[in-house]
């Protein structure tokens, strides 16, 4: 897989089915719907549970405002995604292409994508941390997988975008 910037766009060449697949799932995976404790990552008190007034004003004023950003992140990512599900060769590496209009919204879906994750999983920061783990045998691990794989695309993304 290769990441450059060409012209007004990302692009992410040579990019294997597992991890187009893995790129598909970002819409889904940073919705934190069904999950308390990525609601709660995602969604976090500005401060103790004590200040009720300061913490009302949040949940009414700022968390709906919150929602709506995520969300439009979300799309705009899932309508970049499209390209990955056109007619090729099943089992070919493929080519993403990012307007850098867009970039900021995959910045904030990945990092939805991996709150929303660790959060379901309950990852402790050792193993988020662990970037030398590599079997996957169970669900658990693949997420894991997945979380430092969306860290890694927002760290090039980043790379490329800056001045």
């Amino acid at each position: 897989m290769e990441i450059e910037r060409a012209g007004t766009h990302l692009k992410i060449s040579e990019l294997d089915p597992f991890l187009a697949e893995l790129l598909r799932q970002i819409p889904e995976s940073a919705n934190p719907s069904g999950s308390e404790a990525a609601e709660q990552r995602l969604f976090s008190a500005p401060a103790d549970a004590s200040e009720k007034e300061l913490c009302t004003e949040w949940k009414v004023y700022v968390e709906p405002e919150l929602r709506r950003l995520f969300q439009s992140a979300t799309e705009r990512v899932a309508a970049d995604l499209e390209q990955l599900n056109g007619n090729g060769k099943p089992f070919a590496n493929c080519t993403l292409r990012i307007p850098l209009a867009n970039a900021e919204a995959w910045l904030s879906a990945l990092n939805q994508a991996r709150l929303v994750i660790a959060s379901k999983y309950n990852f402790s920061d050792a193993e988020l941390c662990d970037h030398y783990r590599s079997p996957m045998g169970s669900r658990r691990d693949l997420s894991l997988f997945q979380v430092n794989f969306y860290g890694f695309l927002q760290e090039c993304i980043l790379r490329e975008i800056a001045p």
